[in-house]
């Protein structure tokens, strides 16, 4: 049996928090937005619908369901008020582009690359950390990340390693620390995210390395071993003395779900902790865009899709669209094929313009390898030399086509 929608038609200077948009007067794809239909949250939403379009088409039903979570008054995202007590404290803009970040960024991430290296050897080692020093060494990637977050998240893409557990606390760190950027967290939490996010699975350098590798299903024993790294994770950051309570929420509510069918404690909804919330989110994120043993790694937009399903039932709802507000459908260092047959590594995305990025040509529309990489930035260049439409055909797998950025890219 299907349900229908009822839709209204909203004048822009009409629109209020709460109401849930389900078409607009114009395409999508002509639109900042990467997914159709959103929930209007905040009055920068309302300015932003205001300045693209002339008028919407609210989900009345939706809408009127959301008023008993959103006030015209507030921004309260869905969130208790504890939660609102850290968000949106901070309003946050690209205060460089991409290419003038990125020469720092390097510099910046290489040392917070090292530390994170270190760390994971020195605990595999059983030996004590200096995780005042680890703390230090996030503070210029987090102010990298505040001044353009695209520059450390195309160099997180891009770095190489057969250290999966490493490359997993590097790459959620970044993530985490972009997506609380999003949220508008003052600089003291986005290092509490850093941290965090680069500890929460340092448990399973305790569990048996070929469990951690098994490519096939785990029985019901291994899968209980499996759960038991939150345990050993906690113990390793109570045993260096470290106190922060954002940061133990993070590491031991990084497997709750929504519905309360995570671990270890079936916490549901609100009773998980708000830091635990965005680790769950870039937990997840990140394992399934990463080839892992027993799984392909999913091209990013496929990730995003990921996402957008399990929302509600494992994920917060509104979080899940912040974070995908934060990534975008096509995240910098991600792989992505274009109409015209050529391929190439997206650079920096408008963030009024999510769908068309600047992106960095590797393949002609041959497949074959460019002599020296050219730069096309969709949200200018429209068509192309023969008058085709030149727009993003799809995200693509890592390892697309042979293709290794951070062998052409960072030499």
């Amino acid at each position: 049996m299907s349900v229908s929608i009822i839709r209204e038609k909203i004048f822009a200077d009409k629109l209020q928090q709460g109401m849930y948009v389900c078409e607009l007067d114009r395409p999508w794809l002509e639109t900042p937005y990467p997914l159709q239909g959103f929930t209007i949250v905040s009055d920068k939403d309302i300015n932003q619908l205001q300045n693209v379009c002339e008028f919407v088409y609210i989900d009345v039903k939706r809408t009127l369901e959301n008023k008993t979570n959103f006030s015209a008054h507030n921004e309260t995202y869905e969130f208790n008020e504890k939660d609102k007590r850290l968000i949106h404290k901070t309003e946050y803009i690209d205060s460089r582009p991409m290419e003038a970040e990125l020469p720092n960024a390097k510099d910046y991430f290489a040392e917070f690359s090292q530390s994170t290296e270190s760390l994971i050897k020195t605990l595999k080692n059983g030996e004590r950390v200096d995780l005042v020093k680890f703390r230090a060494s996030t503070k210029q990637m987090i102010d990298s990340v505040i001044r353009n977050p695209d520059a450390v998240l195309w160099l997180v893409r891009l770095k190489r390693s057969d250290d999966y557990l490493y490359l997993h606390s590097l790459r959620c760190s970044v993530l985490a620390v972009a997506f609380g950027r999003q949220l508008g967290l003052t600089k003291v939490h986005l290092n509490n995210l850093a941290i965090g996010a680069a500890l929460m699975d340092i448990g399973k350098l305790r569990l048996p390395k070929t469990l951690l590798s098994r490519p096939g299903k785990l029985s019901d024993d291994e899968f209980e071993m499996i759960k038991d790294h939150v345990r050993h994770s906690l113990e390793m950051i109570t045993e260096e003395g470290h106190e922060s309570k954002a940061i133990i929420d993070m590491v031991l509510t990084h497997h709750e779900r929504m519905n309360g069918k995570g671990y270890p404690n079936q916490l549901a909804g609100n009773d998980i902790p708000l830091f635990g919330r965005i680790a769950a989110i870039v937990d997840c994120y990140d394992a399934i865009s990463t080839n892992r043993p027993y799984a392909k790694a999913l091209a990013p937009a496929e990730a995003v899709k990921k996402l957008y399903e399990w929302k509600g039932v494992d994920f917060h709802p509104a979080l899940v669209e912040v974070f995908i507000q934060a990534l975008g459908i096509y995240p910098a260092g991600s792989l992505v094929e274009l109409t015209t047959g050529q391929v190439g590594v997206v650079m920096s995305e408008y963030r009024t313009r999510r769908l068309r990025p600047k992106i960095m040509l590797v393949l002609d529309k041959n497949k074959c390898l460019y002599d020296e990489f050219p730069t096309i930035d969709l949200f200018k260049e429209i068509t192309a030399e023969d008058g085709q439409a030149i727009n993003i055909q799809q995200s693509l797998e890592p390892g697309s086509y042979g293709i290794d950025p951070s062998e052409l890219l960072l030499g």
